[in-house]
């Protein structure tokens, strides 16, 4: 891994706008960063496909998964005043959205820039002071100063999506990535370094990277995935929420600077514990660091993809992320590096007869 070269690919794939539905502009950088690696198909979800080109077509298949949207938000409805009234795209909690830039899309396909608002703390009563926002109660305003002006003028119409304004940072002494839509574009480039890393060599599997749409609204896109590719394993790249500043330290099974994130269990998947078991021991036996977790709840495309077809045998690689699903993240390139390592040496030791003791 040349980590210069994949630091930029990761600083493309966070600043891409892309919400759920709209991930046109991830899956345009997706495709050019997949240039040799074989043969690239899409379908009208935007996922998309990347066939390892060494595949023989005779092999097991082993599908890499990871979703190319994002959490954000769509234009519901314009206000009089001009400022637009909004729905969430992905899970958010209302305290977590106003007083940051977005991005909004208008009818040309331009970006212009808006603030997240709601009420000022002037105006409100003690009461909603120190009440919980409901999403009526938060707007984006783009400087309009009536419906007419922003239909007219900023050429706003219902249905555009709404994206987090922020750029990738990686600061160099910390090891440390700061930006947007680390769930799932660190997922995203996981999947690229792998299929690079494996390119020429010698395997006893096929390989797929499939790139699912609409994660963050249900999984929907891999759930298509799935069936296209029909693999007999799964590896699930995922950006994956960080438990290390908010729960106590003896439960913590998911810090920065830790390793990848391998989870047990989640509210959607009880994973292969045998498929499980050999990736902590080819992890132990090339001295990766990984944690173990067993998560009460969220999900992943795993929840949709083990259950296809005749059942797949199914891991998550997670890079955990602080502050997942709000503008910003922040994780560790250590992380990403031995997830990636992790992926790369589980591929390597598969052959048919281990899949089929999974």
């Amino acid at each position: 891994m040349n980590k210069r070269n994949t630091l930029k690919m990761i600083a493309e794939l966070s600043n891409a706008k892309g919400v759920s539905g709209f991930e046109d502009e991830t899956v345009e950088i997706i495709r050019k960063y997949s240039e040799g690696l074989g043969t690239v198909k899409e379908d009208s979800l935007r996922n998309l496909y990347i066939y390892r080109k060494e595949n023989s077509g005779s092999l097991p298949v082993v599908q890499l998964d990871a979703h190319s949207d994002e959490v954000g938000f769509m234009v519901q409805a314009i206000k009089p005043n001009g400022t637009l009234q909004i729905i969430t795209l992905g899970s958010w909690v209302t305290s977590n959205i106003p007083a940051h830039k977005v991005w909004v899309r208008n009818a040309e396909g331009v970006y212009l820039p808006g603030i997240v608002a709601s009420k000022p703390p002037h105006y409100m009563s003690e009461q909603e002071k120190k009440s919980a926002l409901e999403m009526k109660q938060i707007t984006v305003d783009v400087g309009a100063t009536s419906k007419e002006e922003a239909m007219k003028e900023f050429k706003i119409r219902i249905g555009e999506p709404i994206i987090p304004c922020v750029d990738f940072e990686y600061n160099e002494n910390f090891d440390l990535m700061i930006g947007k839509a680390f769930d799932n574009r660190l997922g995203c480039a996981c999947a690229l370094d792998t299929l690079k890393a494996l390119s020429g060599t010698t395997l006893e599997v096929d390989l797929v990277a499939a790139i699912a749409s609409q994660e963050e609204v249900g999984a929907r896109g891999s759930i298509v995935t799935s069936r296209v590719v029909k693999p007999d394993l799964a590896i699930v790249f995922e950006g994956c929420p960080a438990d290390d500043t908010c729960v106590d330290g003896y439960e913590i099974q998911t810090a920065i600077k830790k390793g990848p994130m391998l989870r047990h269990i989640d509210a959607r998947m009880i994973t292969n514990p045998r498929f499980q078991r050999f990736a902590l021991d080819i992890a132990a036996k090339h001295d990766i660091a990984v944690q173990e977790a067993v998560r009460a709840g969220g999900s992943t495309n795993s929840a949709a993809i083990h259950v296809s077809n005749a059942g797949v045998p199914t891991i998550v690689i997670g890079i955990p992320v602080r502050y997942a699903h709000t503008h910003y993240g922040i994780s560790a390139f250590y992380d990403y590096e031995n997830g990636y390592r992790l992926a790369f040496e589980i591929i390597k030791a598969l052959n048919k007869e281990i899949i089929q003791s999974f």
